[in-house]
């Protein structure tokens, strides 16, 4: 039964550029100007997710031996930039959305801009909780440019958690609560958007970037914004950053709420933005332990913990749903098309038996993204039983499907129930279990079979006495005949295809 679909994730609600070039590219060179025209920009940064080593073993002397490399910061590969400056008529610009592709971009080009935006008093910096992206990211320039080309200091500096308590009541002269909300959560509660985490795990040194991963990235940026936007309003409306003198008795400023009130929803760039820059907005400083990766056990533990909770999750949704792509309403031709991975070729051989379409990655140790990539261009269901290949859904849409069972036989029941396979007697043996492929139409006899075996296959001698029909594959030209193999099969795939004698 199909579960009800979630809502869509939110994407920014404009153009996204992709900057993937020097300063010669237009999406580059349009980065810069509207760095520079800035007064407001939010920052996110992704990087490639640390995946475990493997584990030492259980004997002292071997765990003494091995020693671990010493702990490094990831480098960032993508850098997300929402900018919105000021418009034309003296109130706020259109918002501009960059996704920087640091693995394209010259860095020696884009260090100096983003030092001096960094640390330019005049334009706010938004971010969730971002030192941690700006300490990856100061490594990442220092390793690529030299030890000096880091970052210091991000000044002046809003966290939209900060925000989001504010607009929730809370006392900003009081500690903030211990408790943490994400930033899904934070959207979700305070504009009422959506946002998918899927991709957050994904490898993001991975190139090409699909389309899903860039709106992903653009999103985390540009919705700062929009929080800020709500934060900026309400301390206007409640009038609590500007001198007593310029408010009224009930605590407003008319001059500016008519001056901001022609675009709600924009940051109204004036003495009233800038003394709320000055109220509320803090500053982020890396100490020189801050620049020096360091291993935490406490931290192993939290982090084997989450990759425990990932794991969970991805093993919770493993049961298949939605229309396979073979099925006509989907604009598919109605014959089931799978390709098992290498973990489970036996099962590919198993369906072959049975006449399905299994096919088997072109190369021994295929890439999670070949895999995905032959899924979607042959319009199949890759089966699997690596949890970790339900992370790339995204690139393949309900096009992966994990396979519980252990045994070949069970897996097999397994596929024909969850996709509803109909299974009838003259469709056994009637693909190569070698290659995949068909038989010809018309069988061979004995001496058309010598013929055709010829320095390719040996055709045993105790089958020239007896009356055999040979049937070969037209891709591979394998050769089979209904021998001992064929009649000990054939009962064992009626029972598990439940199909009656």
């Amino acid at each position: 039964m199909d579960a009800a679909a979630p809502a869509p994730p939110a994407s920014p609600p404009l153009a996204v550029h992709l900057v993937t070039g020097g300063g010669s590219s237009p999406e580059h060179a349009l980065l810069l100007r509207s760095l520079a025209a800035a007064r407001v920009v939010a920052l996110d940064a992704e990087w490639k997710p640390r995946r475990r080593g493997p584990a030492v073993a259980d004997d002292p002397s071997a765990a003494a031996a091995a020693t671990p490399p010493p702990p490094q910061f990831p480098t960032v590969t993508l850098l997300q930039v929402a900018c919105r400056g000021d418009g034309d008529g003296g109130g706020a610009a259109a918002a501009e959305v960059f996704v920087v592709d640091l693995l394209a971009v010259p860095l020696a080009e884009l260090r100096e801009p983003l030092r001096e935006l960094f640390e330019r008093p005049e334009v706010l910096k938004l971010g969730f909780r971002f030192k941690q992206d700006l300490v990856y990211l100061s490594a990442t320039f220092a390793a690529a440019l030299g030890s000096s080309a880091g970052f210091e200091r991000v000044e002046p500096f809003l966290d939209v958690t900060n925000a989001y308590y504010y607009l929730k009541g809370h006392d900003m002269q009081k500690r903030l609560p211990r408790e943490t909300k994400s930033l899904a959560t934070i959207c979700e509660e305070l504009l009422g958007v959506y946002l998918s985490k899927e991709l957050q795990c994904s490898d993001w040194s991975y190139r090409p970037l699909s389309e899903g991963q860039i709106q992903y990235a653009a999103s985390d940026a540009y919705y700062l914004l929009d929080i800020f936007d709500l934060f900026h309003q309400k301390i206007r409306t409640e009038g609590k950053c500007l001198p007593t003198n310029e408010l009224t008795s009930d605590g407003h400023c008319p001059q500016r709420d008519a001056e901001c009130s022609s675009s709600e929803d924009a940051v109204c760039f004036d003495d009233y933005f800038t003394s709320v820059v000055m109220k509320y907005a803090e500053k982020i400083l890396l100490t020189e332990s801050d620049t020096k990766p360091r291993s935490s056990r406490r931290k192993e533990k939290q982090k084997l913990a989450t990759n425990a909770k990932c794991e969970e999750k991805f093993e919770g949704s493993t049961e298949w749903q939605g229309l396979p792509p073979w099925d006509p309403s989907a604009g598919g031709d109605g014959c089931p098309k799978f390709l098992c991975d290498v973990m489970i070729e036996g099962l590919a051989k198993h369906l072959r038996c049975v006449g399905i379409d299994a096919a088997t990655p072109s190369s021994r140790k295929p890439e999670p993204r070949e895999l995905l990539n032959q899924t979607y261009k042959e319009r199949r269901v890759l089966l699997t039983r690596d949890v970790k290949l339900l992370k790339y859904q995204y690139l393949a849409s309900n096009q992966v499907y994990r396979v519980k069972s252990l045994l070949k036989h069970d897996q097999l029941a397994e596929v024909i129930d969850t996709f509803q396979l109909k299974i009838s007697e003259d469709k056994l043996m009637s693909r190569c279990t070698k290659c995949n492929g068909r038989f010809i139409q018309k069988p061979l006899t004995l001496d058309e079979a010598i013929e055709a075996s010829k320095g390719f296959q040996i055709i045993p001698s105790c089958l020239f006495k007896r009356n055999l029909e040979f049937w070969k594959c037209t891709d591979c030209n394998q050769l089979y005949w209904e021998g001992t193999q064929y009649h000990n099969a054939v009962p064992k795939f009626l029972s598990v295809c439940n199909i009656s004698d």
